[in-house]
């Protein structure tokens, strides 16, 4: 068993090299508590995308909006649409946390730079802007990061994969 400092907290792991670190976790309840948070609120983004729920547009509505009004390639936009639909299910349990948490900030970061940042900084809460700002987007990228560097926490499947023991 080798023994790994990742993010300042010693993780003891019987898998070893790249995909061993990728899911090392500890018993981290600070990260578990960002991964189900993070999960709950991309979940209904992700339906809204895929399936239409919640007054979305579904898949075929969504890929026309990501390819045509904004110009993501055809596979980019799939891929977005897969993400916020999948990648909540995958936080869920705990499954690829990291993974699926650097991805949430690349696909947050998009978002700010392809279409919130000139709406300013707050979300339109009164209907007044022409668009939504980026504060919700920040706060995902928050939660995101902290999954990126301290890993899916308490119940994580990622748990199960690398052997990791931990602290509680």
């Amino acid at each position: 068993m080798t023994s790994q400092v990742l993010s300042g907290q010693r993780t003891a792991s019987t898998s070893t090299g790249w995909i061993g670190r990728i899911v090392a976790t500890e018993k981290d309840g600070a990260a578990t508590l960002a991964r189900l948070v993070l999960a709950l609120v991309m979940f209904p983004h992700g339906a809204q995308k895929l399936l239409g729920w919640w007054g979305g547009y579904g898949w075929d509505g969504t890929l026309g909006f990501l390819t045509g009004t904004i110009g993501l390639p055809s596979p980019l936009a799939a891929g977005v649409i897969l993400l916020e639909f999948f990648g909540p299910l995958l936080l869920l349990v705990g499954l690829a946390t990291r993974p699926v948490a650097l991805a949430f900030v690349g696909l947050m970061l998009g978002a700010i730079f392809s279409v919130h940042a000139p709406h300013g900084f707050f979300m339109n809460w009164s209907g007044a802007q022409a668009g939504e700002g980026f504060e919700y987007h920040l706060l995902a990228i928050g939660l995101a990061w902290v999954l990126v560097h301290r890993g899916g926490g308490r119940f994580a499947l990622d748990r199960l994969w690398a052997g990791s023991r931990g602290g509680s």
